[in-house]
């Protein structure tokens, strides 16, 4: 077996540690702090633009647009920013790593095929959600409303500088992010130890995680309080993010894109809503089998059917009934399923399959 490694990012992780952020400036002239408008509303955003003599930017959807990439982008050149602190979940930090480059139109880049620029402003991301690891990769997921598309963008000019992990920052979170942003991080975890392109390090990591998520994310849900199952799920969600970015995602993240495109569904929860079923489909791969062995339960049924209750603990989809979907709709998921990252998982996804997850998910 052959593999490879690569971190480039500096990561800090502590309680508090987002008072220590001035020291981690450096040469910075003119930062630009991009966040959402919940944070804008609280006042984080101005009090830490303010204290670093910069500017702020929070014109972010939870699944950010091109146009609102290319928005930043603009604001960025005109204002000469020459560092960008990205304070919100992965839709933020997404966007931030996107505006990062200062193209012109980031959609000319976004599912194209077409090289993405390396030079880039440097950027710290501070993750106020624990779901999408996007602190410690290369990957922004940006949508295009105008085409209906969402996908990812890979690029090693992603990559932040510095991600500084706080996980007190995460006590802002509702449940329902909790529990969506929750089971992202098992889905990044589980997909990345069986993704074609697995490696023992980030084998190790998503071992570590997957364990986390299930001893901590019901008790994080139900005391939104608890201070150490804050501090356990943003320890997950960092190592999940580690575990699956050299391997990349699968077929759970593969059909998330429809499903939130279309229908509105959280990312995290996408992707929740089929990784149970995938999982009896990999159970053809000795990997995952060996995966649910070493999680402590007796096949991989029974996997499935933990991460099934898991979904039920905290709240999540578990079916589609509530769409009523049509056999053309069956159709439409069936065609927009096929991403690139099913092309990751361990057993070939054929039409046939999909056609039996929808139909089973129709309820």
């Amino acid at each position: 077996m052959e593999w490879s490694y690569k971190q480039p990012v500096e990561i800090i992780f502590g309680n508090g540690k987002l008072e220590q952020l001035p020291e981690w400036i450096g040469d910075a002239v003119r930062p630009i702090v991009i966040s959402s408008n919940y944070f804008a509303k609280s006042g984080l955003v101005s009090e830490l633009a303010r204290k670093l003599g910069g500017d702020e930017f929070t014109d972010v959807s939870p699944n950010p647009d091109v146009s609102e990439v290319n928005r930043c982008s603009r604001q960025i050149r005109e204002n000469r920013n020459d560092l960008i602190i990205a304070v919100g979940g992965g839709s933020v930090i997404d966007l931030a790593k996107a505006a990062s480059a200062i193209v012109d139109d980031i959609a000319e880049y976004h599912g194209t095929g077409r090289g993405f620029p390396q030079e880039h402003i440097p950027v710290i991301a501070i993750p106020t959600t624990a779901g999408t690891g996007s602190e410690v990769t290369n990957v922004a997921v940006l949508t295009n409303r105008m085409t209906g598309k969402k996908m990812p963008i890979v690029s090693d000019s992603f990559y932040p500088k510095l991600a500084i992990v706080d996980p007190l920052l995460t006590r802002s979170m509702p449940p329902q992010i909790t529990a969506s942003s929750g089971i992202d991080v098992l889905c990044h975890a589980v997909e990345g130890y069986w993704s074609k392109g697995h490696q023992p390090i980030c084998d190790a990591l998503a071992i570590h995680a997957i364990r986390i998520v299930f001893n901590f994310l019901p008790v994080v849900y139900q005391e939104p309080d608890h201070l150490e199952a804050r501090e356990k799920m943003a320890e997950a969600s960092l190592l999940a993010g580690l575990a699956f970015t050299v391997p990349k995602t699968t077929s759970s993240h593969a059909c998330s894109f429809p499903l939130t495109s279309i229908y509105g569904i959280p990312h995290g929860e996408a992707c929740g809503l089929t990784l149970d079923y995938f999982a009896r489909v990999n159970a053809a791969d000795e990997r995952t089998v060996q995966l649910a062995k070493t999680l402590g339960f007796a096949s991989v049924e029974q996997f499935a059917d933990a991460i099934i209750q898991l979904k039920k603990q905290v709240g999540l989809r578990t079916d589609l009934a509530e769409f009523h979907l049509s056999e053309e709709a069956v159709e439409e998921l069936v065609s927009k399923s096929h991403h690139p990252n099913l092309l990751n998982n361990p057993v070939v996804i054929t039409d046939e399959i999909l056609y039996d997850l929808y139909a089973t998910l129709r309820g």
